[in-house]
């Protein structure tokens, strides 16, 4: 029993933490699919140091992105599902 409840809670985590709307979802997609775009002009640079510069900027991107979609969902607030800490108010 205790093998079914340690396989079973991550899977339950996992499936709280990507409820979010239709609207949060777009903007993160968008966030995604440019930090794509910029990960795939890192693949093409010239040096070393745009490279890591444009994947750099890729992971700004993608993190401000999902820090869009929270912010549309929560309210700026970081949901319990988030924290890992149970409710933040």
């Amino acid at each position: 029993m205790k093998k079914f409840i340690y396989l079973a809670g991550p899977a339950a985590l996992l499936a709280l933490a990507a409820c979010q709307s239709e609207k949060a979802d777009n903007v993160e997609d968008a966030a995604e699919n440019r930090a794509d775009q910029l990960d795939e002009m890192a693949d093409n640079a010239t040096s070393e140091a745009q490279e890591e510069a444009l994947e750099n900027k890729a992971d700004r991107v993608e993190e401000q992105g999902e820090e869009a979609a929270n912010k549309i969902d929560d309210n700026g607030e970081i949901a319990p599902s988030e924290s890992k800490m149970g409710d933040t108010q």
